[in-house]
């Protein structure tokens, strides 16, 4: 029985992920992306390289930053700031998504707190960040926590408020007695979908908010994409922003094979 499970785990899922579980799919893809580059390649013949540089451009770039190890460095730090960034932001939302969601006390407490914060862009607390971190991988890691809290602080939050009070109802009966009892064995198990789609959402908006996380100095990927900008070097901008687009086409390929296994009884 084991054996068979984790079979479907490395074949099946990890197939979906990539998008290999379908060939027409797969060809679909392959053929918008081809097009895609040949339209780019086309508009580019009537552009000056600094305006859009031609895919040739952008990949001689993206060999060059590559081959000077800059690249490799600057993902390097970004990613450290990324993965602590997102696993502290993930579980703190995701706790305070479900605690507040459940509690009507917590959540007439908070309400008024997190719909004054819920709007401030995590951009705007640069100023924060620097004053309570300094310019390091602290200060950019906080800015992507709080993109990240917010995303799963929502996800969760709805998600147990959906839960049927049938459901409920029925955990009762069973002999579910208590919040935390009735959290843990039923909430939870209910509201893990909606929390897992949170969490995909959160992993793909952190990778975007590395950009803003090293604006203010932090080295990264960011802060290269800054002194491309600055010195109008666009195709090596789009390079690093490719970078950036692999990433998350990475995690969200293990995050979506992680998903359908955690998630094997809605098959």
């Amino acid at each position: 029985m084991s054996t068979d499970t984790g079979s479907r785990f490395d074949g099946g899922a990890l197939r979906a992920g990539l998008g290999l579980g379908d060939p027409r799919r797969l060809l679909r893809g392959a053929a918008g992306v081809i097009g895609f580059v040949v339209v780019w390649h086309l508009v580019s013949l009537t552009q000056p390289a600094y305006v859009l540089p031609s895919p040739a451009a952008v990949a001689d770039a993206f060999a060059e930053e590559l081959a000077s190890g800059t690249m490799t460095a600057a993902l390097t730090s970004s990613v450290r700031h990324w993965v602590p960034g997102t696993i502290v932001g993930t579980g703190l939302g995701v706790a305070a998504g479900v605690a507040f969601s459940w509690s009507d006390l917590l959540d007439d407490v908070t309400a008024p707190l997190v719909r004054t914060l819920r709007p401030v862009p995590p951009l705007a607390l640069i100023g924060f960040a620097i004053a309570w971190f300094g310019i390091n991988d602290a200060g950019a890691a906080f800015i992507i926590a709080v993109g990240a809290f917010w995303i799963n602080y929502y996800a969760a939050y709805e998600a147990v408020e959906g839960i049927s009070e049938d459901l409920l109802d029925v955990g009762r009966t069973l002999g579910v007695r208590g919040d935390l009892d009735m959290v843990r064995s039923v909430v939870l198990p209910a509201s893990l979908p909606g929390i897992l789609t949170g969490v995909r959402t959160g992993l793909g908006r952190c990778w975007m908010l590395v950009v803003a996380s090293e604006i203010f100095g932090v080295p990264g990927v960011g802060r290269e994409i800054l002194r491309a900008s600055n010195n109008l070097l666009v195709d090596t901008v789009i390079a690093y922003i490719l970078v950036l687009s692999l990433m998350y086409l990475l995690v969200d390929v293990a995050f979506r094979a992680v998903q359908r296994r955690v998630l094997v009884w809605r098959a």
